[in-house]
C-alpha cells in the first residue's frame, strides 16, 4: 500500500512538472511573440517635430497604397501625354515629362502622331487638348491596366470631343525625381479614339 502511495506522488508530480514546464514554456514564447508585435508596432510609429513639439505619425503599410499610385501614375501620364497648347516647347516639355513613366510604346505612339502632323496641326489652329479621366481599371494580378475617359479638343470656331480609351501594362521599379510613383507603364495602345461630337462656337 505505501508503495502505491509513494508511485501515485511520483506520477502526480511528474505531471504537475511537465505541466508546469509546459506552461512555462508557453509564457515564454507568447512574452517573445507579443515582444516581437510591438517592436513591428513602434516601427511604424514616426515622431514628427512640430515647431519643437513631437507628434506621432503613423507609418502605412505601402503595398495598402500600392493601387492608388498605380492610378495615379496612369492618370498623369495621360494628362501630361495629352494635355496640349498651341506651343512647340509647352508640347515638347509635357512629352518629355511623360516619356520617364513609360516603355518605348510611349515614344512609338508620339512618333506616329507626330509624322501624321497631329502637333503642328495643334499650333497652327491655336487648338487646346485636355483630357479627362473618367476611370481607370486595374487587374492586379496579370498587372494590366484599361484607362477610360475624354479628350476634348477646342478650337477657335469648335469643339471636339473624342473618346479614349488606352490598354496597357504596369511594373514596379525604382523610385526617382522623374518617376516618382515607381511605376512603369509598358505595352501601351489607343484602342478607341473616336469622335463623340463636334460642336461649332458662334461667332459674332
Amino acid at each position: 500500500m505505501l508503495i502505491k502511495n509513494i508511485e501515485q506522488r511520483i506520477k502526480i508530480n511528474k505531471i504537475v512538472s511537465i505541466a508546469s514546464i509546459a506552461f512555462a514554456s508557453f509564457i515564454v514564447i507568447a512574452g517573445f511573440f507579443f515582444a516581437f508585435r510591438m517592436i513591428q508596432d513602434s516601427r511604424k510609429s514616426i515622431y514628427i517635430l512640430d515647431n519643437g513639439v513631437p507628434v506621432l505619425a503613423k507609418q502605412t503599410d505601402v503595398l495598402l497604397n500600392r493601387p492608388v499610385e498605380y492610378k495615379a501614375q496612369i492618370e498623369l501620364f495621360h494628362r501630361l501625354f495629352f494635355t496640349l497648347a498651341p506651343d512647340d516647347d509647352y508640347i515638347k516639355e509635357n512629352i518629355q515629362k511623360s516619356l520617364y513613366l513609360i516603355d518605348d510604346s510611349g515614344k512609338k505612339e508620339y512618333t506616329n502622331l507626330k509624322e501624321k502632323g497631329f502637333y503642328n496641326q495643334i499650333v497652327a489652329s491655336s487648338s487646346m487638348v485636355s483630357i479627362h479621366t473618367d476611370s481607370i481599371a486595374l487587374d492586379m494580378e496579370k498587372q494590366k491596366f484599361q484607362f477610360f475617359g475624354k479628350q476634348m479638343i477646342t478650337r477657335k470656331s469648335s469643339v471636339i470631343s473624342r473618346k479614349l480609351i488606352t490598354e496597357g501594362f504596369f511594373e514596379d521599379i525604382i523610385r526617382s525625381p522623374n518617376n516618382p510613383h515607381g511605376v512603369l507603364l509598358k505595352n501601351w495602345r489607343i484602342i478607341n479614339n473616336e469622335e463623340l461630337s463636334h460642336q461649332t462656337k458662334n461667332s459674332y
